[in-house]
């Protein structure tokens, strides 16, 4: 009879003899089941062929781009531009080219103050306080609209074209109130303001060569910087307001004395005319009369001479008795008696 003591607690299994725990032959109770080494050849393969596959996936997914219409993509290889593209859909060489996208839409910015999360304006008192030409302080704050017209330039060109943007704009800003009285800035020199610091903003900007362009740049508000000098600007308003009252009143009292004067002027003008023509007529009368009186007077000197002189009598004493005799007569008659009246009718 066989012995089988060697083949207790086993099983015979897929041609060889196993422990009923599963351990095989020539194996210890208790201890895991050797394993074969992997194969690292596969192992490498396959992690080749992924890498590879991720490279393919990443290079087709990176071959094309789309630019929309709000934006310009500028295109680089090695650091050297390549094209610059508006909307569309376009190719590029992957990990070579390189995208640069430039937002071309308006943008606007205040300069002054500046807009906070919930939509409040936050002073800026530093920018905003600008020096006038009567040497007042006035705080008076812009808004400025500007675009991209270089992506090209606004990339390369500088570092940061906004700072340099806002530097140019304050800059002007400040070498233009400085041309303005205080009251010209806050009221009828806005228009004027903003015209001189737009021009002067487009030629900084042309000779920086940043790549922008401003679109428009408005005055927001004007006023004085701190409170006291708010009470000193009332203060001087009222007064302009009660000059401008009296001036009015004064104006008013004008409107209505200077036509009177004038009118009374005219009537002492015309009365003075009215004179003259009398004196000038009577003056002509008297002349005429006098060449009249001195034509008969070279005719007649005597005769003419005793006429004149018993005129001038009558004339200065109207109501003498004239008595005529030749200083001989004894009997004086009064001329009246010879003088008869005419028979009443």
């Amino acid at each position: 009879m066989p012995d089988f003591k060697g083949f207790q607690g086993r099983e015979f299994r897929d041609g060889k003899f196993r422990d009923v725990g599963g351990t095989p032959q020539g194996g210890s109770a208790g201890t895991p089941p050797r394993r074969g080494k992997p194969d690292v050849k596969k192992v490498l393969k396959r992690v080749i062929v992924a890498l590879l596959a991720l490279l393919i996936l990443t290079a087709v997914m990176g071959s094309y781009y789309n630019v929309s219409e709000q934006e310009n993509a500028v295109v680089t290889m090695f650091g050297k531009v390549v094209r610059t593209d508006t909307a569309g859909l376009y190719f590029k060489i992957p990990y070579l080219q390189q995208v640069h996208m430039v937002d071309i839409t308006t943008h606007g910015t205040g300069i002054g103050y500046s807009v906070g999360s919930g939509g409040q304006n936050i002073t800026n008192s530093f920018d905003g306080i600008m020096i006038t030409k009567d040497f007042n302080l006035i705080n008076i704050d812009f808004y400025m609209e500007y675009k991209v017209s270089d992506p090209v330039a606004y990339l390369f060109n500088s570092h940061d074209p906004e700072l340099i943007l806002h530097n140019i704009a304050l800059a002007s800003i400040r070498s233009t109130v400085i041309n303005y009285t205080v009251d010209e800035a806050m009221t009828t020199g806005k228009s004027a303001i903003q015209s001189d610091v737009k021009d002067k903003i487009v030629k900084d900007l042309q000779e920086q060569d940043i790549g922008i362009q401003i679109v428009n740049i408005t005055i927001q508000d004007a006023a004085p910087p701190t409170r006291e000098i708010v009470a000193a600007f009332k203060e001087v308003e009222t007064a302009k307001q009660s000059a401008e009252t009296k001036i009015n009143q004064a104006r008013k009292y004008e409107n209505e004395q200077i036509p009177a004067a004038e009118a009374q002027a005219d009537r002492i003008v015309q009365t003075a005319e009215a004179q003259k023509s009398a004196r000038i007529a009577e003056a002509e009368g008297q002349v005429a009369r006098f060449n009249a009186m001195y034509e008969q007077y070279a005719q007649n000197p005597l005769i003419t001479r005793q006429r004149m002189f018993y005129e001038a009598l009558e004339s200065v004493l109207p109501d003498l008795k004239v008595i005529i005799t030749d200083g001989s007569t004894q009997t004086m008659l009064p001329v009246e008696s010879f003088v008869t009246e005419a028979p009443a009718d």
